[in-house]
């Protein structure tokens, strides 16, 4: 899985023929969900830069007898206890984002995980869970074919291909933001030569309009440049191991 993926670079050759492409889940989620983390994703990487983000939305089965969130977060806190919520896996980054959701709301709600994120959507579909935080593009069709109700994007600002659902924030839950990211690393201790050279490639790569229009197309947003640099990834990587340890430890979670 990503964590071994990234654990191999993490003990990797600093010579920069090899480099991962971290996320939210090995990078932000490991050291607080894990009783014994693979590495430290802090202090074991050279970081090259951050490339795309994607935000979480959060969608219900179309028979749950709500209009909005705020009505979702009524009901949910009314019926917590005869609820379920679905998720790709067990810390996957369709799990934690709705820790963060039932935090907000003031609920404990059931979790159901699946193997996979697509199976977890076909139950919210059918009606056996009630709702799931999906990745914004492969939500975007059952969404389009109005299979879900989609309640909100867990994002500072409203998404390009789902323009008309507001961010969390605007519907009634402040703060509740969950952007799935995607950055580079290299091993710790590469030669700063190489970091700079391969964080270039990465921002000549990204500011391709070819890659801008494929990305944009799945719902990937790409960082703006003042973002990219090895310097904000590695702030920015200090910065989600804590904000996202306090859901998760909130729910007991732990991978041993």
């Amino acid at each position: 899985g990503g964590a071994l993926g990234a654990q191999r670079i993490a003990r990797g050759t600093p010579d920069g023929y090899t480099f991962v492409m971290g996320n939210v889940g090995t990078h932000a989620y490991h050291p607080t969900l894990y009783a014994k983390p693979l590495y430290d994703p802090v202090t074991d990487f050279a970081p090259v830069g951050l490339t795309t983000e994607s935000p979480r939305l959060l969608v219900a089965r179309k028979t749950l007898p709500i209009e909005d969130l705020k009505g979702f977060a009524a009901y949910v806190k009314a019926h917590q206890g005869e609820m379920s919520f679905g998720s790709g896996g067990l810390g996957s980054a369709t799990h934690v984002p709705c820790l963060l959701v039932n935090q907000a709301i003031g609920a404990t709600v059931t979790h159901v995980p699946y193997r996979g994120a697509a199976p977890a959507m076909q139950d919210v579909i059918g009606g056996r869970i009630d709702y799931m935080c999906d990745s914004i593009q492969t939500a975007l069709p059952q969404v389009q074919e109005k299979n879900v109700r989609a309640l909100a994007v867990l994002s500072p600002t409203r998404s390009a291909i789902l323009p008309d659902v507001p961010t969390a924030t605007e519907a009634g839950l402040p703060g509740v933001e969950a952007n799935a990211w995607n950055a580079v690393f290299l091993p710790k201790g590469t030669p700063d030569a190489i970091v700079k050279k391969l964080s270039a490639a990465v921002n000549q790569t990204l500011d391709d309009p070819l890659v801008k229009k494929r990305l944009d197309e799945l719902g990937l947003s790409i960082v703006p440049p003042e973002r990219r640099g090895p310097d904000y990834l590695a702030a920015y990587v200090k910065e989600e191991v804590a904000r996202w340890a306090p859901p998760i430890k909130a729910a007991g979670l732990k991978v041993e």
